[in-house]
C-alpha cells in the first residue's frame, strides 16, 4: 500500500476532508459530550463487575442496546449495511465492541483500578498515530506536540494510582488493540456506515460473541441484580447508544487520528466523575492531567485543521 493510498484512505471522501470539527449542531460540543459519556462507563462498570461476570455484563449491554438501536433504525428507515459492507461493519464492531470492552471490563473484574484501565485506553491516539506514521501518513510538528502533551496528561491523571497486575495489564493491552484496530478498520473499510443501523449491527454481532465467551470461561452468577441492572442499563443507553452514535458521526467527518485525540481526556474526566459522583478524592495530579490533556487535544486538532484547510 503506497503512502498516497494511505493518506487517501484516512479520509476517504472529499466531504470528510473538508468537514470542520465544528460543522453542524454536533460540532463544538461533540468532543466534550463524547468524553463525558464515554468516561461514565468506567464509573457504571465498577458495581457491575462486582455483581456479575464482566462478559455477562457486556452481553446484556450489547444485546439491549443493539435491539433498541436496531428498532429505532427500522422506524427511521435508514439503510442497513449489506454484502461486503455488512462484513466490514461486523468486523469493526467485533473489534471495537466485543474485543475492546470484553477485555477492559475483564481487567476491571480482575481488580485493576478504573483509572489504570482508562490510562491504557487513553493510549489509543498514540497507537493510531504511530500506525499512520509507519504506513506513510504525514504528521505535522504541531500534531506531534499535541500528542506529546496529551500523553503527558494521561500519565499525570493516574500517576499516583497505578498498580500492576500481569493478567490485568494483558487484558488492557488486548482492549487497546481492539479499539485501535477497529477504529482504523472502520475508517478504511466502512467510512460511510450509517451511525444508527451500523452501530446497531455492531452491537448485535458482539452480543453473542460476549455471551459465548462468558459461558466458555466459567459459571454465570449474579450476586446483586439491582447493581447489575443499573449498570447494564446505563452502559446500554448512555455508552453503547449515545456515545457510539456520536463517535461514529465524528469518524464520518474527521480522520481517525484526529477523532482519537479526545481519548486523551478520558482518564482525567473519569477521575472527576469519580470525585463528583462517588465521593472519591480528586488528586492534584488528576487536575493537572485534565488541563494538560485538554491543551494537547486542542493543539493536535488545531494543527490538523490548518493542514486540512
Amino acid at each position: 500500500m503506497t503512502p498516497a493510498r494511505v493518506r487517501e484512505t484516512a479520509s476517504p471522501a472529499a466531504p470528510v476532508r473538508r468537514a470542520r470539527w465544528g460543522a453542524g449542531w454536533r460540532g463544538p460540543a461533540a468532543p466534550a459530550v463524547f468524553v463525558v459519556l464515554w468516561s461514565s462507563a468506567f464509573i457504571a462498570g465498577i458495581p457491575g463487575v462486582r455483581a456479575a461476570p464482566p462478559l455477562l455484563l457486556m452481553f446484556g449491554r450489547f444485546a439491549i442496546a443493539g435491539v433498541l438501536l436496531g428498532a429505532y433504525a427500522l422506524v427511521r428507515r435508514v439503510p442497513w449495511p449489506r454484502g461486503r459492507d455488512l462484513a466490514h461493519v461486523a468486523v469493526a464492531g467485533l473489534l471495537i465492541q466485543a474485543v475492546q470492552f470484553g477485555a477492559f471490563y475483564s481487567a476491571l473484574g480482575a481488580g485493576l483500578p478504573a483509572a489504570v484501565v482508562s490510562l491504557v485506553q487513553g493510549l489509543n491516539p498514540v497507537v493510531i498515530l504511530l500506525v499512520g506514521r509507519v504506513l506513510g501518513e504525514r504528521v505535522g510538528a504541531g500534531q506531534w506536540a499535541g500528542f506529546a502533551l496529551g500523553l503527558a496528561g494521561v500519565v499525570l491523571a493516574v500517576a499516583d494510582r497505578i498498580s500492576l497486575s500481569v493478567s490485568g495489564v494483558a487484558l488492557c493491552l488486548l482492549g487497546l488493540a481492539g479499539l485501535s484496530a477497529g477504529t482504523l478498520y472502520q475508517q478504511r473499510y466502512a467510512p460511510r456506515m450509517d451511525a444508527l443501523s451500523g452501530t446497531a449491527m455492531q452491537l448485535l454481532v458482539s452480543a453473542p460473541a460476549a455471551g459465548l465467551a462468558c459461558l466458555a470461561l466459567g459459571p454465570v452468577r449474579v450476586s446483586d441484580w439491582t447493581a447489575f441492572g443499573l449498570s447494564v442499563g446505563w452502559m446500554a443507553l448512555v455508552n453503547s447508544i449515545a456515545a457510539f452514535i456520536l463517535l461514529n458521526r465524528m469518524l464520518q467527518r474527521s480522520p481517525a487520528s484526529r477523532v482519537s485525540t479526545v481519548f486523551f481526556l478520558t482518564p482525567a474526566v473519569t477521575a472527576v466523575l469519580a470525585w463528583s459522583l462517588a465521593g472519591q478524592p480528586l488528586p492534584p495530579l488528576a487536575v493537572a492531567g485534565l488541563v494538560l490533556g485538554g491543551c494537547g487535544v486542542l493543539l493536535a486538532n488545531l494543527s490538523t485543521r490548518r493542514r486540512v484547510n
